[in-house]
C-alpha cells in the first residue's frame, strides 16, 4: 500500500469502481475518500458501496472517508424533434415553457425561476458553455434571445446563466430524499452543489445538523462574491472547477482556485480541488503534461485534497488514474521546496485567540526543539485537529478522537491520520503514555524523540484548543 501523503485523494465511485475488488484496488492505490454522487445511480446501489468502503476501512484499519454530493439543482433545456439541431451565429432562438418538442427556432426551458431572473442582456450558457446565447427580450414565460456562439444542441442539455442569481434553493425536493437517505447511511461529509451565497448553506446546516460535515462546493460567480462568509459558514470547501470554468471566464480560474484555497487555509477549512485533474485518462493509461502540473499546481498550493471525477467513476484506468495522482503527490511533497510552498501566506495578524496561538507555536517547535517525529492533536470535535492542519508542519499530524465518526471526517484533512481512542478522554495521566503507544504503532520516531502535543483542557471539551506539551519517546 502507497506510503501515506500530507495531500488526500478523493475518488468518485461509479460503474467502473462499483465492485469490491476494484474499490479494494483503489484503497491500495491510495484513496483516502471516496465521493458518491447522487446525479447517478440508486440508492440501493450506493448502500452496496457504502458498505463495501467502510470494510475495507476495518480490513485496512484506515479510517475512509465517504462524502455524498448532492445533484442540486440542474437546469437543462428540453427535448427535440431531432437528434440534434444547429444553431448559428446570428440567428434568433426562443426559449420557452411550451411542452413540446424543439427545433431549430425554440426548445422548452421548464424553469420558471429562470424566466422571473432573467432580464434583457442576460447571457446564457449552453452545453457546457459551448453555445452562448444574449437575451433580447423577456416575457412571463419566453425569452427571445440572438445566437452569439452557435453550435450543435441535444436533448437535456445543462444551461448556465454567469452573474444571474437564481431564487432557488442548493436543495431541491430530490435533494432531501437523498439527504435523508445519505445522513441515514452514515456518510461523513454532504457537498452542497451550485451554492449562490451563505444562506444556502445555513438551510443545509438546518437540515443537516451535527450529522454530518458540509462541504460547498464553489461553481457560482455570486458564491465567489461571498466567499469569505461562505467558507466560515461551511465546514469544507471544493472549487468545482468544471460549473466554474463556465460561469466565469476560464482565464479567471486559476486566479480563482488559489484565492479559495487561501480563504479556507486562513479559517482553517478543508479544500478540495476537483474537475478534470486527469481527465485524458478516462480513455487513456497517461495522462498528459499539462493534467501532470496542474495536479502539482494544486498540492504546491496546498490544497487538503485532489479529486478525480469521471477517471475513477467512468473511466477505464481508474486505478492506474489513482497511482498516477498518488505519483504525482509524492514527487511533489518530496520535492525541498514544497513545505516553503505550502507555509508561504502563514501570517500572524491572523493567530488572534489562545487556539491559534498554541498551534501556531506546535507547528513552530520543530524549529527549536531537535527530533521531533510528529504534532499528536487530542480533539472531540475535530477543532484541534483542522486548526494545526492549517499550519501545514512539516510533520505527520496524528488526530486522537474519541469516535469512529470525527476520525472518518479528519480522513480527508491535509497531513492527518487519524486514531480513536476513548480512554485518554477521560484521564489526563493516560494522555502521555497513549500518545507513545499511537507513535509506536505508527512506526513514528525513535527513543529520544519528541512528540508536540496539543489538545483542549480539561480533554475532550469541544471547540477549544489551549494546551501544548511534549513528550519524549
Amino acid at each position: 500500500m502507497p506510503i501515506n501523503t500530507h495531500t488526500k485523494i478523493l475518488a468518485t465511485v461509479g460503474p467502473s469502481t462499483a465492485s469490491r475488488e476494484m474499490l479494494e484496488k483503489l484503497v491500495q492505490s491510495g484513496v483516502d475518500a471516496f465521493r458518491f454522487n447522487f446525479s447517478h445511480g440508486t440508492h440501493e446501489e450506493h448502500a452496496e458501496r457504502y458498505k463495501i468502503v467502510r470494510e475495507l476501512s476495518q480490513k485496512y484499519n484506515r479510517f475512509l472517508t465517504v462524502i455524498a454530493d448532492l445533484q442540486g439543482p440542474k437546469l437543462r433545456v428540453g427535448t427535440f424533434k431531432k437528434d440534434k439541431v444547429l444553431l448559428e451565429k446570428g440567428q434568433k432562438f426562443v426559449l420557452d415553457m411550451k411542452n413540446e418538442d424543439g427545433d431549430e427556432k425554440r426548445v422548452t426551458l421548464p424553469h420558471p425561476e429562470i424566466f422571473a431572473a432573467l432580464k434583457t442582456g442576460d447571457d446564457l450558457l449552453l452545453n457546457d458553455g459551448n453555445i452562448r446565447l444574449k437575451v433580447l427580450h423577456v416575457g412571463e414565460n419566453t425569452a427571445e434571445t440572438e445566437v452569439v456562439v452557435g453550435g450543435y444542441l441535444s436533448a437535456h442539455k445543462g444551461v448556465n446563466l454567469p452573474n444571474v442569481k437564481l431564487p432557488i434553493s442548493a436543495i431541491t425536493s430530490k435533494d432531501e430524499d437523498d439527504l435523508k437517505f445519505a445522513l441515514d447511511l452514515g456518510v461523513d461529509w454532504v457537498c452542497l452543489s451550485f451554492v449562490q451565497s451563505v444562506e444556502d448553506v445555513r438551510t443545509a446546516r438546518r437540515l443537516i445538523g451535527d450529522r454530518a460535515w458540509i462541504i460547498s462546493k464553489l461553481e457560482k460567480p455570486s458564491a465567489i462574491e461571498e466567499l469569505e462568509n461562505v467558507v466560515k459558514e461551511s465546514d469544507g470547501i471544493m472549487v468545482a472547477r468544471g460549473d466554474l470554468g463556465v460561469e466565469c471566464p476560464v482565464q479567471t480560474v486559476p486566479g480563482l482556485q488559489k484565492n479559495i484555497v487561501k480563504v479556507c487555509r486562513k479559517h482553517a477549512r478543508p479544500v478540495i480541488v476537483a474537475t478534470q485533474m486527469l481527465e485524458s485518462m478516462i480513455y487513456n493509461p497517461t495522462p498528459t503534461r499539462a493534467e501532470v502540473s496542474d495536479v502539482a499546481t494544486a498540492v504546491y498550493d496546498g490544497a487538503d485534497a485532489v479529486m478525480l471525477s469521471a477517471e475513477t467513476a467512468a473511466g477505464s484506468y481508474p486505478a492506474e488514474a489513482v497511482e498516477m495522482m498518488h505519483k504525482i503527490i509524492t514527487q511533489v511533497e518530496s520535492e525541498a521546496s514544497y513545505i516553503s510552498h505550502v507555509q508561504w501566506d502563514k501570517d500572524l495578524s491572523e493567530h488572534d485567540d489562545i487556539a491559534d496561538a498554541i498551534t501556531y507555536a506546535a507547528s513552530e517547535m520543530p524549529e527549536i526543539l531537535p527530533n521531533v517525529a510528529a504534532v499528536m492533536t487530542y480533539t472531540a470535535s475535530g477543532f484541534t485537529t483542522l486548526s494545526m492542519a492549517r499550519e501545514r508542519p512539516n510533520l505527520p499530524i496524528i488526530a486522537v478522537t474519541m469516535t469512529e465518526k470525527t476520525a472518518c471526517r479528519l480522513g480527508l484533512v491535509w497531513g492527518v491520520k487519524p486514531f480513536v481512542c476513548e480512554t485518554v478522554f477521560n484521564d489526563f495521566s493516560k494522555l502521555e503514555q497513549t500518545a507513545r503507544n499511537i507513535a509506536q504503532m505508527s512506526h513514528i520516531g525513535q527513543k529520544g524523540d519528541y512528540l508536540v502535543i496539543t489538545a483542549g483542557y480539561p480533554i475532550g471539551h469541544k471547540g477549544m484548543t489551549n494546551l501544548l506539551h511534549t513528550v519524549q519517546l
